[in-house]
């Protein structure tokens, strides 16, 4: 509340033909700003003396005075009268910026408020030579209660990493290097086989009239896994046996939860011709492929450095999806109303973040704009208001736990910034510095810390 810029208060212009328009009476004002919780919303009324108001405007109107350039006069002659009406909403716009932003921080402390909003100016009455009344609405932060915050549990999950899992990623580590050799002998496809294929499939029923069901299906050279895990049966019993040159035909029926929603819960006609058997020629795990992948001194080292790294991922992984839970348990545990600008600001970042994908994904701004941006709102609204409570219990706690961060702190994370949007640390430091972004960051640093402490409580 430091600058004029938190006041939002426009004071309506004077038309430039009214120069005889008698002043005396009250103006008028009222501005009309974002909702704001009426559960959380304060409002203070300011009176600024008539002595202050009258020695504002005569400092204002001397400043026009001396950089009104009007043909017929010279610079810095021009007539008061003249300037005053020539110029009158903008000297009124300057009289209240100047005068307003120290009475209402004077309002404020001496009722001990804290706006988290910028006020709302309604009720604005301006003359020259009387006083200045106004009233101004904000929201406050909530007054609540996280007692028993201790007691609020969710289970945490074993994060040791199993056999099962690392031997899994070694396969697909594997698998990736895998070659497709041509079987050359005369024999039928058989389970582990790969069937290289071309098929064209027709809807059956009566949904083959319907609107997109009639877009091709088909492919050609496509490699199928006979008897794989993710091979439908109806493939696998259909090409066990087949020969390369044999045409198929068959029917899938599929189920009405199949991941492609064009074929769930349809029946489907192929016709398939088997152009091929291949073998898939796995390498093996020695000190040569080990070398092949990285810098690694073999096959061993590689295997040690990969469990290490599987586990570490593994550990981080569940440990925020636990400390989500863990914080939903909280937001569900704790009712208290919060404060809408603070929802607004959320869904905007939440907005901005899928913009951001959207634009890094190809689609072009002028489609950007042809979106529903009040439905899209709306339908963040609800894990706006979910973030906006979790932030301010993850405040309390932090209160309450002594949690703070430390300049060191702050500086590592500002060195990972760095790394990942490659702009150099100096410079960034003083873009968010300018940008007052780095008590944003440090709040952000707090509830995490908070948040992986409340973690490494639960057992």
């Amino acid at each position: 509340m430091s600058s004029t810029e938190t006041l939002e208060a426009t004071p309506q212009p004077e038309n430039e033909a009214h120069e005889g328009h008698d002043h005396s009476q009250d103006h008028e004002h009222h501005q009309h700003g974002p909702a704001l919780n009426p559960e959380l919303t304060r409002e203070v009324g300011v009176e600024v003396p008539a002595d202050e108001v009258a020695r504002a405007f005569k400092s204002v109107v001397k400043r026009y005075q001396k950089q009104a350039r009007i043909p017929g006069f010279r610079a810095g002659k021009v007539p008061e009268s003249l300037i005053r009406s020539r110029f009158a909403a903008g000297i009124r716009q300057d009289v209240v910026e100047s005068v307003l932003p120290a009475h209402f921080r004077t309002a404020i402390e001496q009722q001990n408020l804290h706006p988290i909003s910028q006020p709302q100016v309604t009720d604005l009455k301006l003359e020259d030579g009387q006083p200045l009344n106004f009233k101004a609405a904000f929201e406050v932060l909530p007054e609540f209660s996280v007692e028993g915050y201790q007691q609020v549990k969710v289970e945490k999950p074993d994060t040791s990493l199993t056999e099962e899992e690392f031997n899994a990623e070694l396969d697909r580590v594997r698998d990736s290097r895998s070659t497709m050799e041509p079987v050359t002998e005369d024999r039928a496809l058989a389970d582990g086989d790969w069937a290289q294929i071309s098929f064209k499939g027709e809807i059956q029923g009566e949904v083959a009239a319907e609107e997109g069901a009639a877009q091709p299906i088909g492919g050609d050279d496509v490699m199928i896994e006979v008897g794989g895990q993710n091979t439908l049966a109806s493939f696998n019993d259909a090409l066990r046996g087949a020969k390369p040159g044999q045409e198929l035909k068959f029917e899938v029926a599929y189920p009405t939860d199949f991941g492609e929603k064009r074929l769930a819960g349809r029946t489907i006609a192929y016709h398939v011709e088997v152009k091929a058997i291949k073998k898939k020629i796995q390498p093996e795990l020695n000190d040569e492929f080990a070398k092949e992948l990285g810098d690694y001194q073999g096959i061993e080292d590689f295997k040690t450095k990969l469990r290490e790294h599987l586990a570490a991922d593994k550990e981080r992984r569940l440990k925020v999806e636990t400390q989500n839970r863990l914080t939903d348990a909280l937001v569900a545990h704790y009712q208290f109303p919060v404060p809408e600008t603070l929802v607004q600001n959320q869904i905007d970042a939440r907005l901005d973040r899928g913009l951001r994908a959207l634009a890094a994904q190809g689609m072009r701004t002028d489609d950007m704009r042809k979106l529903d941006f009040g439905r899209l709102r709306e339908a963040q609204r609800d894990s706006a208001i979910a973030e906006v409570k979790a932030s301010l219990i993850l405040d309390k706690i932090s209160t309450a736990e002594n949690i703070e961060i430390s300049d060191e702190e702050l500086e590592r994370e500002l060195q990972i910034i760095s790394i990942q949007t490659r702009e150099p640390l100096d410079s960034l430091r003083q873009r968010l510095t300018n940008e007052g972004a780095l008590a944003r960051i440090r709040e952000q640093l707090r509830r995490e810390k908070t948040a992986s402490l409340l973690y490494d409580r639960l057992v």
